[in-house]
């Protein structure tokens, strides 16, 4: 028969047990993703610049395998960035008829992040808090 005490116990390792949601890694991974964000959104206007056409992914953006930067790889982010997963958050680069979309996504809620970011080439980033990712229709980080 168990005692309360020994129910008590399990009840306190499994709660230890549980990952803890830290706050501030949880906001410096956010800010992390505005940053890239922000960062593929510019060199999209530099890609467009010397292209003529906004990048279609995220490898066009970055380091070439080897030879001299080209449209197919553009060298203008890092290859951690490229590789489309960067410091718990995972994004997405799509062409659009009108331009381009990126999304970020958290690798899993808590010491990722708890919200999702898009944008496009207006250069707005929307933010949605919770699972469903950010649209081209979510607020607009920073709005109230």
């Amino acid at each position: 028969m168990r005692t309360w005490g020994g129910l008590l116990i399990a009840a306190i390792l499994a709660l230890l047990a549980l990952p803890k949601v830290d706050p501030a890694r949880n906001y410096s991974a956010e800010t992390a993703a505005l940053k890239a964000i922000q960062t593929i959104n510019t060199v999209q206007v530099q890609y467009q610049s010397t292209y003529g056409r906004f990048a279609r992914s995220l490898t066009e953006l970055g380091p070439p395998v080897s030879g001299l930067d080209n449209a197919s790889a553009a060298n203008l982010i890092s290859a951690e960035l490229a590789s489309g997963e960067k410091q718990g958050y995972k994004y997405t680069l799509t062409s659009t008829p009108t331009g381009y979309a990126i999304t970020a996504l958290p690798m899993g809620p808590g010491p990722h992040g708890w919200r999702t970011f898009y944008s496009d080439q207006s250069l707005i980033v929307g933010e949605n808090y919770g699972p469903d990712p950010a649209t081209a229709n979510s607020k607009e980080v920073g709005r109230r």
